[in-house]
């Protein structure tokens, strides 16, 4: 647990040095729901070989975000999780009965008691953090400085070790989809990480008519609002 708590505290510092040390900020910040929906499948979209996360997923519970939003997040990290050789998700012992009676995402999961922050870090090169340390939705901070993402690495591995492995007892089916069906197949297209080009032929569409369809699918992802704050 000293550990643990010494690698949480290192990555914190190393985000914190990184930001004060002049020309190379400790990564850019990103607000706004459509915006921060396009990083999220760029993430996916990237993702080679691993997958590390800190993960709450009933931190959102109570709190005003649009469904179309957390589904896309849902998707984005099922996409990288089926793109990635090696997936470790932490979890809090909170969140148990979630995982359980929701949908299944690849790869291995453990449980701890309780999570610094949420965190995403893809193939150890770039990390995003929430800029509250809790919702997505209210800004992420994307991270490229190589320090910082392995800082944060290095703090994602003192906490597996710790955690207790999870096994899953079922793989149940994944939710309903909100999107409007003439979106599913755009928010798909954006997942694979095709250029706007492909995506257009593929789906047979203009691009003139696929760009439009992006934007009906930010629109969306942002129809309830841009920001959610916690209490």
């Amino acid at each position: 647990m000293a550990e643990s708590a010494g690698s949480v505290m290192l990555a914190r510092s190393a985000m914190n040095r990184a930001a004060t040390e002049g020309q190379r900020p400790a990564g850019r910040p990103v607000r706004g729901a459509r915006r921060i929906s396009a990083a999220l499948a760029g993430l996916a979209a990237s993702t080679r070989y691993e997958l590390l996360t800190f993960d709450d997923p009933v931190a959102s519970a109570g709190c005003a975000i649009p469904e179309p939003f957390l589904e896309l997040a849902g998707a984005c990290m099922r996409a990288a999780a089926e793109r990635a050789g090696e997936v470790r998700r932490i979890v809090p012992r909170h969140a148990l009965s979630v995982l359980e009676g929701g949908p299944r995402i690849p790869g291995r999961a453990r449980l701890a008691e309780s999570i610094p922050f949420k965190m995403i870090v893809v193939d150890r090169t770039v990390a995003a953090v929430p800029l509250d340390l809790e919702l997505l939705y209210n800004g992420l901070l994307l991270i490229r400085d190589p320090v910082v993402v392995q800082a944060l690495a290095r703090a994602h591995q003192a906490c597996w070790a710790t955690a207790e492995e999870l096994t899953y007892a079922r793989v149940p089916p994944p939710p309903p989809c909100d999107l409007p069906p003439q979106l599913r197949p755009v928010l798909d297209a954006l997942l694979s990480g095709v250029t706007d080009e492909t995506a257009a032929a593929r789906l047979g569409m203009s691009a003139r008519t696929y760009s439009r369809r992006v934007g009906e699918l930010m629109a969306a992802l942002g129809s309830k609002g841009v920001a959610v704050r916690r209490p």
